[in-house]
């Protein structure tokens, strides 16, 4: 694990996090969402683009 832009990173591998998923999660903090927030959202999309 490592700190990406104040955001921890558990990549496989140790790969790069892509820079615009580090940018909308920095945004969503900024704006001061929760982690579970995110998630949430993260999940309703996912089900309804199936």
């Amino acid at each position: 694990m490592k700190w990406v832009n104040g955001i921890m990173s558990m990549c496989k591998d140790d790969k790069q996090l892509d820079a615009e998923w580090v940018h909308l999660i920095l945004k969503a903090k900024e704006i001061g969402l929760t982690i579970d927030e995110v998630k949430t959202f993260l999940k309703t999309v996912k089900t309804e683009a199936k």
